[in-house]
């Protein structure tokens, strides 16, 4: 177990570029599960890969246990890399995968083969030990490549986007046996994904990357609940936060004819316009007819089983201007109806108009 400090790391691709890393500076403890999201492109694999090694540094520094890594090759960085493609040796059984390092670093046979048979009862591979990649399934082989980097017992574990290449009823089965792993070996991990939900369930804090800049580093909870920016507002969520500019007049942004008062000290920082933020559960199915109410197109209903979701555009408004309404259980809507909805101010998020950024300190 370590700690890990990113110390306004950067790395540059080309001097004429924008950094693809740019000076991000992150604190994370001994034992903790984080997780960077954002895009494709943001720099999220690129700051794993630099933390492994495998990228070099061009600014800032990066320190494990509070010594500064460069210059240490990867090999001597004490960190576990498990990668998107799994990167198996198909000639190999899957007890050779697995103590294939230990045997590069001289670990002797007996030994590793203890540590192998102790990965393979943690991640119940102990029927698997024999059989090569080509014969498992996706998950299996997932699996193998966790065992791989368990067996060196490291420092930290690098996970980039371990799980992207497998179905979606496995991929939630395995992200969750993922972080009762981690959570039982207290191995400092940095897992790389672009699927919010899944940065949402696994990380004990995540760190939201747009463009090589972090945008903020908090639990799951705060960042649906506080974003700093309209940027973090639209990437966690799921369905996503609708966003509109609206007129402000008198501490009172309009919406779709619909009035939204903001807080005396907001409506003092946002001027005559802002940008509102409403999640699908800010809104509210109403009486067609209630006044201040906005009507909806209903383009789409989504049914989830214990929740359903509607998606639709103002009747005044632009089709691509698309809201979204979480609803009760007991509502039936169907495609093509028209409903009225209104917005709870309680639930809604306010951003400067210009920068994007949080209206509330």
């Amino acid at each position: 177990m370590a700690t890990v400090y990113f110390d306004e790391a950067t790395r540059r691709f080309t001097a004429q570029d924008p950094p693809a890393v740019d000076a991000v500076t992150l604190d994370i403890a001994d034992g903790e599960f984080l997780v960077l999201v954002g895009p494709s492109g943001c720099g999220k694999s690129t700051t794993l890969r630099m933390l492994a090694g495998l990228e070099p540094i061009d600014g800032g520094r990066i320190l494990i246990d509070g010594h500064d890594q460069k210059g240490v090759r990867p090999r001597d960085r004490d960190v576990a890399m498990v990668f998107q493609s799994y990167a198996l040796y198909p000639n190999m059984s899957a007890a050779e995968n697995m103590a294939f390092a230990l045997r590069n670093f001289g670990v002797s046979k007996a030994d590793a083969d203890a540590r192998v048979a102790e990965a393979a009862k943690i991640l119940e591979l102990e029927n698997l030990l024999d059989r090569k990649p080509g014969a498992m399934s996706g998950g299996q082989r997932q699996r193998v490549a966790m065992g791989r980097a368990i067996v060196r017992n490291p420092k930290v574990f690098c996970m980039d986007e371990p799980l992207s290449n497998l179905d979606a009823k496995l991929r939630v089965s395995t992200r969750s046996q993922i972080a009762r792993l981690q959570r039982r070996l207290g191995i400092t991990t940095v897992y790389v994904t672009h699927d919010q939900v899944e940065a949402m369930t696994m990380g004990d804090r995540v760190a939201v990357l747009k463009d090589g800049k972090l945008q903020q580093v908090d639990t799951p909870e705060r960042l649906y609940d506080h974003p700093v920016n309209a940027f973090v507002a639209s990437f966690i969520g799921s369905p996503a936060i609708y966003l509109t500019k609206a007129a402000v007049a008198q501490g009172v942004a309009d919406v779709h004819g619909t009035p939204v008062p903001l807080e005396r000290e907001l409506a003092a920082r946002a001027g005559d316009q802002v940008t509102i933020g409403l999640r699908p559960e800010a809104w509210q199915v109403v009486p067609k007819g209630t006044p201040r109410s906005v009507d909806l197109v209903v383009d789409l209903v989504e049914v989830l089983g214990s929740e359903s979701f509607v998606y639709g555009h103002p009747t005044a408004g632009d089709e691509a201007d698309r809201i979204t309404v979480k609803l009760d259980e007991r509502t039936r809507i169907a495609l093509g109806d028209v409903i009225a909805v209104q917005p709870d101010p309680a639930g809604a998020h306010f951003f400067d108009a210009t920068t994007g950024d949080s209206l509330r300190p």
